[in-house]
C-alpha cells in the first residue's frame, strides 16, 4: 500500500461547537487531512508543539517513558483507514529487534508521534476518500468560527470574553 508523509499543520477549535481539529499537511502539496479529537488529546499535542513542560507526565508522556524504558523506539504512526467516519491508525514500534504495530485512535497515535519526533504517514486510500485541497487565495473549507489555537495563547482572552458574556443577565435590559 502506499503512504503520504504529513506533518501536524495546525490545530483549531470552534468557538460556537467547541469541536477540535488537527489539520495533517501531506509534504511538498497543499492536500490536508482534517480529524477530529477529543479535547484532551488536543491539549496534550498543542503543549508539545509549543514546548510547554508540564510538571508531571501526561498519559502519552507515559507512554513514551515506557517504550523507551524498553528498549523501544516508536518508528512512525500510519493513519490507516476510514471506517464509519472514525479514522484509525497504528503505532510501529522497533522493540529489541522486533518491529511490533499497535491499534490506536488516531489522536493519539499523534500525541506519540510528536513525543518522540516520529514521522506521521496517511496510507493514500485514506487521504483519496478524506482530503482537502487548499487552491491559492481560497480556503480549505473549514467552518468560519475555528479558530487556531497554536498562537499566542488569544483563545485565552475569549474563552474569558465568552465568559462574561455568558454571565450578563440580559432580560432586565430595557430597549428603546
Amino acid at each position: 500500500m502506499s503512504m503520504t508523509e504529513v506533518t501536524i499543520d495546525s490545530i483549531h477549535t470552534s468557538l460556537i461547537t467547541h469541536s477540535r481539529i488537527v489539520l495533517l499537511k501531506e509534504i511538498g502539496t497543499e492536500r490536508y487531512l482534517p480529524i477530529l479529537i477529543g479535547a484532551d488529546t488536543m491539549e496534550a499535542i498543542h503543549l508539545q508543539l509549543q514546548n510547554v513542560a508540564v510538571p508531571r507526565p501526561m498519559t502519552h508522556d507515559l507512554l513514551k517513558n515506557v517504550i523507551t524504558t524498553m528498549s523501544g523506539k516508536v518508528s512512525h504512526v500510519v493513519v490507516n483507514a476510514l471506517k464509519q467516519d472514525t479514522f484509525h491508525a497504528l503505532i510501529n514500534l522497533d522493540v529489541n529487534g522486533k518491529r511490533l504495530e499497535i491499534d490506536s485512535r488516531t489522536s493519539d497515535a499523534l500525541a506519540l508521534a510528536v513525543r518522540t519526533n516520529a514521522k506521521i504517514f496517511v496510507e493514500e486510500e485514506v487521504m483519496e476518500q478524506a482530503a482537502i485541497y487548499r487552491e491559492e487565495g481560497l480556503d480549505l473549507g473549514l467552518d468560519d468560527d475555528l479558530d487556531e489555537t497554536l498562537d499566542d495563547g488569544s483563545d485565552e482572552n475569549l474563552e474569558a470574553f465568552e465568559d462574561f458574556i455568558g454571565s450578563l443577565d440580559l432580560d432586565d435590559l430595557e430597549l428603546e
